[in-house]
């Protein structure tokens, strides 16, 4: 009898912990409840900017309602009927997995576009330059640099009076010649520069072309201070040297103090200004 009370209560324990209660059981046996979900158009692969678009590229996929991005795509034909029919072209690189938006795209049979890349309110406004005044060819799409112009003071061609001055600071460049690929990281030699402006800017810009010449300086990233900047004339800049040399030109000669031997007489010869000599005794 008390082997059989003692493997009653071994057989109760192993119930009461080893085996699930009755209502865990129900609560695994009801399924997740669904969460709807959308169809939206990702990119199949990663698209380069610049490529146009195929049905190879793209591919649809369910996501969550609320996961899925404002204005996105909900069919592949969609896309590749983007405008008026006509299959799009990447305006910015997309990732593998990448919702494709309409942003993202430019219109049928076109080119990657500097105007979808302007933003509110600026103008693009394209200065000239050369692998010296455009930075060596590294001010690429979407670094920021400033304008700065040299021109000559002087009514007299004879003569120069050199001035630098900043016309603007920290601008945008959106494309250096016809390369306007955001994520380009190849230094070439530029000979145009396509930078993001105002319109007052724009009108600096203008003005200041035909006053002399523009350079870039670039700036670092994240750098978009704008520091208060006086002209630079050329005085400045080699003035030490200029008043060195006016302040020699202008002392007076003096003659030598004379210098006598035992019993005899020295001539000391000097040579002055323009190569003159002056004897003293």
């Amino acid at each position: 009898m008390g082997a059989s009370a003692a493997l009653g209560l071994g057989a109760l324990f192993v119930a009461k912990v080893a085996l699930p209660a009755h209502g865990d059981i129900a609560a695994a046996a009801t399924p997740a409840p669904v969460v709807s979900g959308v169809p939206v158009v990702v990119a199949a692969k990663d698209i380069k900017y610049g490529e146009r678009l195929d049905a190879s590229h793209l591919k649809l996929v369910q996501i969550p309602r609320d996961a899925a991005p404002a204005g996105a795509f909900t069919t592949v034909d969609q896309v590749l009927a983007q405008d008026h029919g006509g299959a799009p072209v990447a305006l910015s690189t997309i990732l593998a997995r990448e919702a494709l938006l309409p942003a993202r795209l430019s219109g049928p049979g076109a080119r990657p576009s500097v105007a979808a890349e302007i933003g509110a309110g600026m103008r693009a406004y394209t200065i000239g330059v050369s692998d010296i005044s455009g930075v060596g060819g590294h001010a690429l799409p979407g670094d920021r640099v400033d304008v700065v112009l040299m021109r000559n003071l002087s009514d007299d061609d004879s003569r120069k009076m050199l001035q630098a001055e900043v016309v603007i600071q920290n601008v945008r460049v959106l494309g250096v010649d016809l390369n306007a690929d955001p994520t380009s990281n190849k230094p070439e030699a530029p000979s145009t520069a396509t930078l993001e402006v105002s319109v007052r800017d724009a009108q600096k810009l203008a003005v200041a072309a035909n006053l002399g010449s523009l350079s870039l300086a670039l700036r670092a990233l994240g750098q978009a201070e704008v520091e208060p900047a006086a002209p630079v004339g050329a005085r400045e800049v080699v003035g030490g040297a200029q008043r060195a040399a006016q302040t020699a030109a202008a002392r007076p000669w003096r003659a030598p103090t004379p210098s006598r031997g035992a019993g005899r007489s020295v001539i000391t010869i000097v040579e002055g200004e323009g190569g003159a000599k002056h004897p003293g005794a």
